[in-house]
């Protein structure tokens, strides 16, 4: 048995790993990944068998933003040339769930721009999903609006919001040197209202903004601290006119040792691979299927995604299979608990 299988049968004995294995896990050789990604995927497989959950954003508002997120096209300190808008109708953000149904995606994501929603922006959100989930019942409507005030997270519980995503993005070491219009509590703050009010959360991070491997240790460790549910893992795609502009520390290897290493630390929640899978993975995308579980499809918030009939093809090719009853399966063990 190799190293990663001890930590493989450590974490399935539900047992933490420590800092010194985690960090083996991002320092690894190149020669050990197949090893590593094998051993990640005995904990995936366990938890999840071979299915792929799919997610689909809706970018309801785009840039407009007064925050100073440095890898943010929509951010009032880029430059990107990016399309900009308020808030769509309600009407678009529905006929956007029944695309999404239409592809068999079981989670939908509304995401704007923006500190934080006004009032007026919330009713928007709030009637757009109460029509959504009186046409689509068994679809999982996760919400991404910036940070909450108290209040609004009970509306949105109401409304039929099921999660709720508000990324801590990096560590709560490496914050500042990303954004100083808002704080890491912030964000943490955000993440426990919605879980106060029953909606699952969700919250993630991206890899490759500067940062140390303790920090996407510290990372990971932070998730499971908070208890989120969904882990959406994203890899910096630079985008020119961002103060992060041709940033390139990553390559397809360490992308998939973050992933594992996302695996081992959160073994029963969902890793989602997101932004930048396709210019940072590049051709060994298929193979951060062994540790993770779920994936975005289609288009970003500013950047396009891969083709929809690539992604298909992908699970096909692996033997994996989209995950239909997954959120079903989710409710009734709470319902139980």
């Amino acid at each position: 048995m190799n190293k990663y299988e001890k930590i493989a049968e450590k974490v399935l004995a539900d047992e933490e790993i420590t800092d010194e294995e985690a960090l083996s896990v991002l320092e690894s050789p190149d020669e050990d990944l197949l090893p590593l990604l094998h051993a990640a995927y005995k904990v995936r497989k366990n938890y999840f068998g071979n299915k792929v959950k799919l997610n689909m954003i809706i970018n309801t508002k785009s840039g407009l933003c007064p925050e100073s997120c440095g890898y943010c096209a929509q951010s009032i300190v880029s430059e990107a040339p990016i399309e900009k808008y308020p808030l769509m109708e309600k009407q678009d953000i529905v006929a956007g769930a029944q695309r999404a149904k239409d592809l068999n995606v079981g989670t939908y994501c509304i995401v704007m721009s923006g500190r934080g929603p006004t009032n007026h922006e919330l009713d928007v959100v709030v009637d757009s999903v109460k029509e959504i989930k009186d046409k689509h019942e068994d679809m999982t409507v996760c919400a991404c609006l910036g940070i909450l005030k108290p209040g609004q997270a009970e509306r949105l519980k109401d409304a039929g919001v099921d999660r709720y995503n508000h990324n801590i993005n990096t560590s709560s070491n490496h914050h500042e040197n990303i954004t100083t219009s808002h704080t890491y509590d912030d964000r943490v703050r955000t993440v426990e209202y919605a879980k106060q009010t029953g909606i699952s959360p969700c919250s993630g991070v991206i890899v490759g903004m500067k940062e140390t491997k303790e920090d996407v240790i510290n990372m990971g460790r932070s998730l499971k601290a908070l208890d989120a549910d969904s882990i959406p893992v994203n890899f910096l795609h630079a985008i020119d006119g961002t103060p992060l502009e041709g940033t390139d520390e990553l390559d397809p290897r360490y992308c998939l040792k973050v992933l594992c290493l996302f695996r081992f630390i959160n073994p029963t929640k969902e890793i989602r691979i997101s932004g930048g899978r396709e210019v940072n993975l590049r051709s060994l995308q298929p193979f951060g299927l062994f540790p993770a579980n779920s994936i975005f499809i289609g288009d970003y918030l500013t950047t396009e995604g891969a083709e929809r009939t690539y992604d298909w093809q992908m699970m096909e090719d692996l033997g994996f299979e989209v995950d239909m009853d997954a959120w079903n399966k989710e409710k009734q063990e709470v319902a139980q608990s």
